[in-house]
């Protein structure tokens, strides 16, 4: 059973429900003002009254009836009617006697009232009669009992009980059939304008995530879910629409690394080759004795040893790279001095530097010593990796490198600049990427490498909290930057 037909039938059924309580109501409240069960089948005939006798007018009304029954002549001595007359007047009602078709006595009240025109017929069947009158605009409701004066002679007589009351209660009893039409139409419209409130606002969401299941179970994660509302149920086609952006962005990350594993295996193999094809003609010159001085087998010797420590590095590097990716490289951070430890960094690579002819420069903005909390040996390999694609990528004399250490606010700022080629613009924002070599601007230097070196320096960076980022310019150098969180400032 769908949620669409059982909420129809749930809306039908309040309705339902909902006029049965009312016409039972109805037919209670009948019974409780006329004290008959059969009032339902005359609710608006001569049985309806909307107010039975109070306790006061109930006991008045049982002394007259059993005079009447008893001793009907004393209902002819005005001085006792006009004493009952006085007493039914303290709870606001009054008597009027009947004889026949003349009026035997009348309260002062009731004066000026046509009562002979709308005064009910006799009924001598001995029961007292409950009913509701009216002349012009005013309404009256009463208690009747007939009986005879005289059995010899015939005479009959009545008993009247009256109660003058709002002319809105007659309007109430005439209207009432019109406001239960009402009342029920008013339920009915309800009801469908709420199933249509419902269906749209919870209905319709829900078959739009069936129909956005249909779409994943296919394979397609392409289309989006918009929310209408802020509601629980927009807040579930929110999340479930969110959900499905996750799993787009994984399969698309999963692509990516797909790609990558692709491109690394391309690049693995082409690094791979040439130090290997070099290693094989090297071993076959010695194998063949090409290598018939003992100063042309320490040449073929080197440039194995070489060549296979450059395949070395680069397994260490994808090794290296591969653990900070899975983040199962543990950082070992402690307190270090920026300034001393870049020195000693330059310092290590100053033969690098000098078989390479660059010259080092320093742009150091400081008033004091700078801390950093990081870890000493990843750092360094950061700073080492980015000295050597500056030094790899510099083709023309002179060749100038640049370490820059300043402080921004809570930050400490460190860059490395060289004056080479530069990077073009629309290179310059993928160099961080995995395996990324493609930089056609620096293609004409005799560099090689794994394409690792930025991609591991932004993974350490990002490990110890700051960010690192590039900026370059074409024929005239390349600046890469990146910054650490200062841990202690001692001045």
């Amino acid at each position: 059973m769908s949620i669409r037909f059982r909420l129809l039938l749930s809306f039908t059924s309040v309705v339902i429900v909902s006029v049965i309580l009312f016409i039972l109501s109805a037919y209670l409240l009948s019974v409780a003002v006329t004290g008959d069960f059969r009032s339902i089948r005359s609710f608006y005939t001569i049985h309806y009254s909307l107010h039975p006798l109070s306790e006061e007018e109930e006991s008045l009304f049982l002394d007259l009836k059993y005079l009447a029954k008893h001793d009907p002549l004393q209902l002819k001595n005005q001085v006792l009617l006009e004493e009952y007359n006085f007493q039914l007047k303290m709870v606001q009602a009054s008597l009027v006697i009947r004889e026949n078709d003349q009026l035997l006595f009348v309260a002062p009240a009731l004066e000026g009232v046509d009562l002979l025109s709308i005064l009910p017929k006799y009924d001598m069947g001995n029961n007292t009669i409950r009913n509701t009158m009216n002349i012009g605009s005013r309404f009256f409701s009463y208690s009747k009992f007939d009986f005879h004066f005289s059995p010899e002679t015939g005479d009959k007589g009545s008993i009247f009980v009256i109660r003058e009351r709002s002319p809105f209660a007659e309007m109430v009893r005439t209207l009432l059939p019109l406001l239960i039409g009402i009342f029920i139409i008013i339920l009915l419209l309800t009801g469908f304008l709420l199933y249509r409130y419902v269906t749209r606002k919870i209905v319709k969401p829900l078959d739009e995530l069936r129909q956005s299941a249909e779409h994943i179970k296919s394979g397609d994660l392409t289309f989006q879910l918009k929310s209408g509302s802020k509601d629980e149920v927009g807040q579930l086609v929110q999340t479930f629409d969110q959900m499905r952006q996750k799993l787009y962005d994984s399969i698309q990350l999963q692509l990516r690394y797909e790609e990558n594993r692709k491109q690394l295996l391309s690049n693995i193999s082409h690094d791979l080759r040439t130090p290997i094809t070099t290693i094989k003609g090297y071993s076959e010159g010695i194998r063949d004795g090409v290598t018939n001085t003992e100063e042309k087998l320490q040449q073929y010797v080197r440039a194995i040893h070489t060549r296979a420590t450059d395949m070395e590095r680069l397994v260490d590097e994808l090794l290296f790279y591969s653990k900070l990716d899975l983040k199962k490289e543990p950082f070992s951070f402690e307190q270090l001095e920026l300034s001393p430890f870049l020195h000693h960094i330059a310092d290590e690579m100053a033969i690098e530097f000098d078989n390479h002819q660059v010259e080092l420069r320093w742009d150091e903005a400081l008033q004091g010593p700078l801390f950093v909390l990081a870890d000493r040996e990843k750092l360094k390999r950061v700073v080492i990796n980015l000295l050597d694609n500056s030094i790899k990528y510099m083709v023309q004399p002179p060749k100038k490198i640049t370490i820059g250490l300043g402080r921004q606010e809570e930050q400490a700022i460190i860059y490395v600049e060289d004056n080479g080629p530069g990077i073009d613009q629309h290179s310059l924002p993928h160099i961080f990427e995995r395996f990324y070599r493609a930089e056609p601007s620096r293609n004409q230097s005799t560099a090689s490498g794994s394409g690792l070196g930025l991609a591991i320096a932004e993974q350490i960076i990002e490990g110890h909290g700051g960010t690192i980022w590039a900026s370059s310019q074409l024929g005239r150098g390349t600046r890469i930057t990146f910054t650490l969180k200062i841990s202690i400032d001692r001045r």
